[in-house]
């Protein structure tokens, strides 16, 4: 996995900053996300695993996509084709849409509970994690009944475990130690 992000990179972060230079971030991301889904498709997988002519493999993904793409994502198509790289759009999809919310200076926030949070909770929470990570905060909040209470917080390389149940669990550590 880390050989494919390692090639994708630099393919990731030259569309970026195409996109950023011609303010068309969100269109290039929707470009991408729509090759990527072609690119995993199971036939086109198999035919671009095959010994297929970068010409082929360019014409074949642009007629696929059709209107979906531009003339500058059709020569973005071309150049992966050349390169041999097609198969690494999932990978450049993903890797545009990290540099995206890095560039909006947005984070992507797991909050799991033991209930359901309300709205006060969420605001609260929401201007605590802003004022802690200087970036704008977006939760994504799910219902987990066996952490029993507390909260379990995920970002990134960033874990904050709040919950009940991790708290008994180094007690019990502790305990036996």
């Amino acid at each position: 996995m880390s050989q494919l992000t390692t090639a994708a990179r630099p393919y990731a972060l030259a569309a970026f900053d195409f996109a950023v230079a011609h303010s068309t971030i969100d269109e290039w991301q929707s470009v991408l996300v729509f090759a990527a889904e072609v690119a995993k498709h199971d036939s086109m997988r198999q035919f671009l695993s095959g010994v297929v002519a970068a010409k082929e493999v360019s014409e074949m993904f642009i007629h696929i996509c059709g209107d979906q793409l531009d003339t500058n994502s059709q020569n973005f198509i071309k150049i992966l084709a050349e390169n041999n790289r097609t198969a690494l759009l999932p990978e450049i999809s993903a890797m545009f849409n990290a540099f995206k919310v890095e560039r909006e200076k947005q984070i992507n926030v797991d909050v799991t509970s033991a209930t359901t949070l309300g709205e006060a909770q969420i605001e609260s929470l929401t201007l605590a994690l802003e004022k802690r990570f200087d970036r704008k905060v977006h939760l994504n909040c799910s219902v987990d009944p066996s952490i029993i209470a507390g909260l379990l917080i995920k970002t990134g390389d960033t874990v904050i475990d709040g919950s009940v149940h991790s708290q008994l669990n180094r007690l019990n550590d502790a305990l036996q130690a």
